[in-house]
């Protein structure tokens, strides 16, 4: 099946052997996004809601590179580090996800880097190209 990476412009390098969000066959599969800056610098230390907002605008951004909006987001898979973020990181999610809320699980587990406090990987379906 044909495949293609979606790297929105301005896109830094990732740690890891990996693209931003790959498309294939209408589905957009965007890999784990951190509260990362360009530099791969975790963003608003200790700012649970702020890290939220960060990791979803991120991934909005990928998202609209591959022809969507955040209403074709279909599935989303949240990992935070604290229960305690839960209620800060659900406020934000609401914001970005205000009408019928896409399927999601969440989990507790520690992350690539200590002060990343919430990681989101998405599925959306944005139709198929070409």
């Amino acid at each position: 099946m044909p495949q293609t990476a979606v790297i929105p412009p301005g896109t830094g390098v990732p740690l890891a052997p990996y693209v931003p969000g790959t498309l294939a066959d209408g589905v957009l599969y965007v890999s784990g996004t951190l509260p990362f800056d360009k530099d791969n610098n975790v963003v608003h230390v200790g700012d649970a809601a702020a890290q939220t907002r960060h990791v979803l605008t991120t991934i909005q951004g990928v998202v609209e590179a591959a022809g969507g909006t955040m209403a074709d987001v279909t599935m989303n898979h949240i990992f935070i580090t604290d229960w305690a973020h839960y209620g800060a990181v659900n406020t934000v999610y609401a914001e970005f996800f205000p009408g019928s809320k896409p399927a999601r699980f969440c989990i507790l587990c520690g992350l690539v880097k200590p002060d990343a406090l919430v990681e989101i990987a998405t599925v959306a379906h944005v139709g198929k190209k070409g």
